[in-house]
């Protein structure tokens, strides 16, 4: 864990690149989810840069966190991600992931009140072994006023080496919380997502109305919207002022803070 007083520290694992930070722990091997992970950051200003966050449990072993960040203005930079289910938990702040690879299977782009933007990121599906369905993101906002959200842009959603598409029906998300907020933007979707593109909660109530997801320019031969689910709370932006809100400039503040880290980045669509 980096403590709190990380505000200093905040270039400490610019040095360490090409690191590869392991751990193993799962709710399948007896723990419980927030102890399942492999890294937690909570320190504000916190940067990596050229990082593998690990977790090595297994497709069979349920839960287990690879990340987990309640760092303000944090960044990443060309670091890996890789886990199966729950990989990186994107919890509180403002999150910056530029060129970073995510690798995983259900809900593994997970969070709560972070506001986050994932941009030049390659998210990768792997085989899951409990279950058919993939879900890419699980975001889980409570409060409709909240600034939280996953914002997906100029991305890429592709398989993992040895996926086998043909096995799985695969989603772009799936509302954790009832105002569960996420957007893909000019992100390149690949022909395993599933038509209807989104996924409700199992159980009651399902969030359909309360949500919101969208979905901008997107690409690939799994961008299709004809067949997307029919929800209040879901919504296909045809001009970009719907989506300029969800740029790192408006939903981050990046411009404010990005630059004094040195991580390029594009700060409108």
């Amino acid at each position: 864990m980096v403590p709190e007083t990380s505000e200093m520290l905040k270039q400490l694992l610019t040095l360490f690149q090409r690191v590869i930070i392991k751990g193993n722990r799962s709710v399948g091997g007896g723990f419980q989810t927030h102890d399942t992970t492999t890294f937690v950051a909570t320190g504000n200003g916190f940067i990596a840069k050229g990082i593998t966050f690990r977790n090595t449990a297994g497709a069979a072993s349920h839960q287990a966190v690879a990340m987990l960040f309640t760092s303000d203005r944090s960044v990443f930079y060309k670091c890996d991600f890789e886990g199966y289910q729950y990989t990186l938990c994107l919890q509180a702040g403002k999150q910056f992931y530029k060129e970073c690879d995510i690798y995983g299977t259900v809900d593994f782009i997970f969070g709560n009140d972070a506001a986050a933007v994932l941009q030049n990121c390659t998210i990768y599906a792997r085989n899951a072994i409990n279950t058919s369905t993939i879900v890419i993101t699980a975001q889980g906002r409570t409060n409709p006023e909240a600034s939280s959200g996953i914002i997906i842009h100029n991305s890429k959603v592709i398989g993992a080496p040895g996926f086998n598409p043909s096995s799985v029906k695969a989603y772009l998300g799936r509302p954790w919380k009832n105002y569960s907020r996420t957007v893909f933007m000019k992100t390149s979707l690949d022909s395993f997502i599933n038509p209807a593109g989104w996924m409700e909660w199992e159980g009651s109530p399902k969030f359909d109305d309360t949500l919101f997801y969208a979905e901008y320019a997107n690409s690939g031969p799994g961008s299709n919207t004809v067949h997307r689910v029919n929800w209040k709370g879901y919504h296909v932006f045809t001009h970009e002022s719907q989506a300029k809100p969800f740029t790192v400039k408006n939903f981050i503040d990046g411009n404010s803070w990005i630059h004094n880290t040195g991580v390029p980045f594009d700060s409108g669509l």
